[in-house]
Parts: C-alpha cells; sequence; structure tokens
C-alpha cells in the first residue's frame, strides 16, 4: 500500500475522504490545519498500489489540492488484531504513476551522474589493464547507465519524447565519459598492446542478444514490483543491465589508444545491442503493466511514439544482428571457438592413434592481416598398441583438424599445435 498525505481548502476534506472510501482506502484519517495562507483540512490515505492513479486522477478536480506521496510502502493494520498476517500478505506492484515519476527524478542531477560514470571508467580499467577480474565487478557497480536505460524503456512505453531524448543523451554521455577516461588512460600509461582480459572480454558471442534481453525483462520487473515482493535487489539487477556495457566501455577507450579496430567494433556492437535489447523486453513488460499514453498529472504521452521507438529498435535490433552474423566470425568469436572445440575433439577421435588429454581453442590476440587466426592446442595421449612415432600422431591429427575446421566452413586459419604426452 501507498501512503497519501492530501491537503485541500477548507470544507473539501469530506470529499477526499468520500473519494478515499470508493477506492478502498485504509485508515482514513481528516484533521484542520493551517499552512501559512489559511485553513486547510489534511487527510491521510492509505491505500493500493493499483489504485493510486485513479485516486489521483479524480483528485486533480479539485481546486488547490496538494499531495505527497510516499515512495515506500506502508502496513495499514486494522482490528482484529488476528487478522494482521491477512492484511498484510497481498503486495501489489507499484502505481503506473509512481514508476513514471521515479524515472523523472532520476534524470535531475549530472554531476554526480558523470562522477560515477568517471569513477567506473577507471576502476573498468585498472581491471582490465591488471587482468583483475572482480574490478570489473566492482565496475559494474558503480557504472550508472541502468538508470538512463531504463528510463528509454519508460519514456518509450509511455510515448514522453523529451524524456526519451534526455535518457538518451544522459546514456550515451555516461559511454562517452568512461570511454574518455579509459582512452586517456592507456595514453598516459602508454599501452601498447591489449591484456589478455582485454582479449577475453572482447569475444562476443552468438547469443549475445539475450543478454540484453533479460536485463531489460528483470529491470523493469524489478521497478514495478513493490519492495517487499521481491528478494532481488536494485542493485543486482543494475548490474546485470551494466554487465555488459562497464567492460565494453573500457575496452573500446583502451582499443582506440593501442590502434586495435578490431576490438572497437566489438565494444560498440554490444553497446547498441544493449541499449536496443533493453529496450524491447522492458518497453513492452511496462505496458503490461499499465504504463499507457496518457495518465493521471501526465498528459505528455504522444500516441505514435511508442510504436515509433518500438519500430526503431527492432529495426536497430534486426540490423545489428544481421550484422553480427554477416562479419562472422569477428563478431561471434566466443561461439565459433567453442563449436571449433568440438571439431578438434572429433577430430582426435577419427584419427584414433591417441586419446585426447585437452585441446584449447582461441582467436588469437595480434591480428594477422588478410586472415582471422584460430590457434587450437591440442594434447593427446598415445593409445596401447600404436607404434607409429610422435611425429606421425602430430601430423595425422593437425590435418585432420584443419580439414574438420575447413569443411564446417569456419572461415579462419586454423593454426594447430599438437603435442603427444607419455604417461
Amino acid at each position: 500500500m501507498r501512503q497519501l498525505i492530501i491537503q485541500v481548502p477548507k470544507g473539501q476534506g469530506k470529499t477526499v475522504l468520500d473519494l478515499a472510501k470508493s477506492h478502498n482506502g485504509a485508515n482514513l484519517a481528516q484533521f484542520e490545519a493551517s499552512n501559512g495562507d489559511g485553513e486547510i483540512d489534511v487527510v491521510i490515505v492509505n491505500i493500493s498500489n493499483q489504485k493510486v492513479e485513479k485516486l489521483l486522477g479524480e483528485l486533480q478536480n479539485l481546486s488547490q489540492v496538494h499531495i505527497t506521496l510516499t515512495p515506500t510502502g506502508v502496513m495499514a493494520l486494522q482490528p482484529p488484531a488476528s487478522e494482521a498476517p491477512q492484511q498484510v500478505k497481498d503486495v501489489e506492484e507499484r502505481s503506473p504513476i509512481e514508476i513514471f515519476l521515479s524515472g523523472l527524478q532520476s534524470i535531475g542531477s549530472w554531476r554526480g551522474f558523470l562522477g560515477y560514470a568517471a569513477v567506473a571508467g577507471v576502476v573498468v580499467w585498472i581491471g582490465l589493464y591488471t587482468n583483475t577480474s572482480y574490478l570489473l565487478v566492482a565496475a559494474m557497480l558503480i557504472a550508472p547507465f541502468a538508470g538512463p536505460a531504463m528510463n528509454v524503456a519508460i519514456a518509450s512505453a509511455r510515448g514522453d519524447r523529451y524524456l526519451l531524448w534526455r535518457s538518451l543523451l544522459r546514456y550515451f554521455s555516461a559511454l562517452a565519459v568512461t570511454i574518455l577516461i579509459t582512452f586517456l588512460l592507456s595514453l598516459i600509461l602508454q599501452q601498447q598492446i591489449p591484456t589478455s582480459l582485454m582479449i577475453d572480454r572482447s569475444q562476443v558471442s552468438a547469443v549475445a542478444v539475450l543478454l540484453p534481453i533479460a536485463a531489460g525483462a528483470a529491470g523493469a520487473l524489478n521497478l514495478v514490483q513493490s519492495e517487499r515482493s521481491s528478494l532481488v535487489s536494485g542493485a543486482a539487477t543494475g548490474m546485470l543491465v551494466a554487465a555488459s556495457l562497464a567492460p565494453p566501455a573500457g575496452i573500446v577507450g583502451m582499443a582506440c589508444a593501442i590502434g586495435r579496430w578490431d576490438l572497437v567494433k566489438g565494444g560498440l556492437f554490444l553497446l547498441l545491442l544493449q541499449l536496443c535489447g533493453i529496450n524491447l523486453t522492458a518497453a513492452i513488460l511496462f505496458r503490461i503493466f499499465g504504463l499507457s499514453i496518457q495518465g493521471s498529472r501526465y498528459q505528455r504521452g504522444k500516441k505514435g511514439v511508442f510504436p515509433a521507438a518500438l519500430g526503431v529498435t527492432l529495426i536497430a535490433l534486426v540490423g545489428l544482428l544481421t550484422w553480427q552474423f554477416f562479419n562472422s566470425p569477428s563478431l561471434e568469436r566466443s561461439t565459433r571457438a567453442q563449436r571449433a572445440n568440438v571439431q578438434v575433439q572429433k577430430a582426435v577421435q577419427e584419427v584414433g592413434l591417441a586419446e585426447l588429454v585437452e585441446s584449447n581453442v582461441r582467436f588469437t590476440r595480434p591480428e594477422i592481416p588478410g586472415q582471422n587466426t584460430l590457434l587450437s592446442v591440442v594434447y593427446v595421449q598415445r593409445k596401447p598398441g600404436v607404434k607409429v612415432s610422435d611425429g606421425v600422431i602430430r601430423d595425422r591429427i593437425t590435418r585432420a583438424v584443419q580439414n574438420r575446421l575447413e569443411e564446417k566452413d569456419f572461415n579462419v586459419t586454423p593454426l594447430v599445435s599438437v603435442n603427444v604426452l607419455e604417461p
């Protein structure tokens, strides 16, 4: 439930009480007071989350009405005391007006917002430069990308062009600050080559689109659900949204400093994919949970904005996925490496001279012009009774691996190193 403190001119308190009763308000109270300009009636109302916007819509017909909305849930207990557990167990979603107003509140402060983006840039740079993965987690917690990304979805659902523009501006401003900080730090420290963690985190998977889609759904559900109806914290969902934003933003800045444009391309792809995926699922969920074009105390929504925003998002998402799959394997190296590893293991079994101990398949750090270099390091153990030399085993497995990767059209240049181990 939500608590409303309503101030109206003296004599209108009874009208407010009747409206609150018609919406099943609980623990109602009215008293007279003064606000410095004259006598007023003050009414305290506790009402279901889902009825807040309807009550506000009826109250705005009164003259000189002032409303204070408590943004946290309240427990309205009524006699008999034995029914207290039943009275508090029904927890409802937040009202649409509350979700929208909280989004508007979050676009107010620029200084703190950009400050967090800069700090996130420093932390993510340290993590990538020193190959310290837990610092990337810290950067995800600090990075302020979740707020504007979710506000883009709220603006799309509400049809608010002003909020949509402001949210997009904040989103790309935060990314620009993070990228600039990492770029400058790499220049100052004279970084020359990408670190191993930069290479690992720049590997894009073929299913990368699923992360922003899940993040958008989780973020929308977190904003819609009452704070007492979920065990998932806002920080956790915010971190999920930032999970594929903070590291790619850092990689883009560092890669620009060292001239690795292949890494820049992958990072920018992830940043755009994240925004489109989040907006698609979150905007649809917000509409399902009641955010509409017009509402009480909100008249800025335009009918054409929601379908237009959703259409642009879908077109951009399809364009990004087309770019990803038609530029294979550069934008799906993580998935390609896993599939290639399966073919390596099948090739070893096909040769039949040795048992597989371990195989490591990855795209290499240096870029050799004109080829997508895939390095396969294979460790095998000679089978009992096999009399051929180690060189023969290496040659046959090497040819088998290369032939399989070429037959499956991996579009790579396979470099294979086979090591024959003796027990």
